[in-house]
Order: C-alpha cells, then structure tokens, then sequence
C-alpha cells in the first residue's frame, strides 16, 4: 500500500463482530508484521488481544501461540 503524507493511522476498538473508531484514520497496522492495513481491507482481528492482522495465515499464527 502506498502512503501518502496524509495518511493518519486509526485507533480502533476490536469487538467479536466488529470495531468501533475511537480516532479516526484511514488505516491501522498489522501487530506482527506492521503492515499498514486500510479500514476498507481490514478483515482479520483479536478482541482479546485488541490487535490487527494483515491475513487471515498471520492471524492464526498469532491465535495459536506461533508468533
């Protein structure tokens, strides 16, 4: 993803059917790989663990202890 000098990293709130924007932006960062993940794509997350992933092999990675 291309970044320009606008681009504003989001906080968000994880939930188990979604998430709530406590600062708007347009993207957050995937917490294993720091990808940078827009809202829009954003798909794979861990209320527990209040984090995000950029793919669905990432975030089962992390869910069972391989990361």
């Amino acid at each position: 993803m291309l970044m320009t000098p606008n681009d504003r990293t989001a906080i968000l709130r994880y939930e188990a059917n979604g998430f709530r924007v406590l600062s708007p932006g347009n993207h957050v960062k995937c917490a294993i790989t720091g990808e940078a993940i827009t809202l829009e794509a954003l798909r794979y997350w861990s209320a527990k663990h209040q984090e995000a992933y950029a793919s669905c092999a990432i975030a089962t990675r992390r869910l069972t202890g391989e990361v």
